[in-house]
């Protein structure tokens, strides 16, 4: 993925400017943003962890954010999707996968982050079937004006919600562009993009709506922001952008 896309589609998702660290010359006070602590507004609404703080982000004011791009994403596993035209069938996490076709994943690197190892995310590759501990795939647009905070890994709760409160995806991409894309112009080349995030869901700790192409991960009213991180740190965790041209 162009480098100028992705940033400028981070960018939208955060509600913040997201800029790549210099190798040298490094500006005084810099907020540097590691991926482990990615945030995003959950689909229906959510609020800012009281923590945001934490890594210098105010939820009133807009922030420039760095990144350190080689730790923060992870090339090896890009997949572009765009011209995608096989029809084959795929499982993931046991249940159907139906792959991003029109869409180009740039992966971000979460392998080796958490306590759990890397079986929610299985082996790298073309694969039609599922692996052992392997979690299925969701979908996850922003809604509102973005994320103004940034916290401790995952999703914000939303405090309010049509089927309850938590935090919502879909494992349908086509629901989450239609309702929950965002969408950028990329400043050089004037070319319009949307962007979604591409996760992976423990089934274990997933609700299935009655509209089943929405899941819910279930947080309590009243549950604390440390309660809430723990929540989402074991049960959704992002992996991916997936970036669409607008033409």
């Amino acid at each position: 993925m162009d480098r100028d896309v992705v940033l400028e589609g981070l960018s939208t998702l955060l509600g913040v400017r997201v800029s790549g660290l210099p190798k040298n010359n490094i500006p005084k006070n810099v907020v540097v943003l590691p991926v482990e602590k990615l945030i995003l507004r959950g689909i229906g609404g959510g609020h800012v962890f009281s923590d945001a703080a934490e890594i210098g982000i105010r939820s009133d004011a807009q922030q420039e954010l760095f990144i350190d791009e080689e730790e923060f994403f992870d090339p090896q596993y890009d997949y572009d999707f765009t011209n995608l035209r096989d029809p084959s069938l795929c499982e993931r996490g046991d249940e159907p996968y139906k792959r991003p076709a029109g869409w180009n994943r740039a992966a971000l690197k979460v392998r080796g982050k958490y306590e759990d190892g890397d079986d929610w995310l299985g082996p790298n590759g073309w694969r039609s079937y599922s692996a052992p501990g392997e979690w299925p795939v969701s979908f996850h647009g922003t809604s509102g004006k973005g994320a103004k905070g940034i916290v401790e890994i995952g999703y914000e709760a939303g405090p309010r919600a049509v089927y309850g409160r938590g935090v919502y995806s879909t494992p349908d991409i086509n629901e989450a562009e239609r309702y929950y894309a965002k969408t950028f112009t990329v400043n050089k080349t004037k070319k319009t993009y949307k962007v979604v995030v591409q996760n992976r869901v423990n089934p274990k700790h997933r609700k299935i709506c009655q509209r089943k192409d929405y899941w819910l991960i279930p947080v309590p009213e009243g549950t604390s922001a440390e309660k809430e991180r723990k929540i989402v740190d074991c049960s959704i965790r992002p992996y991916g952008l997936l970036f669409k041209e607008v033409k």
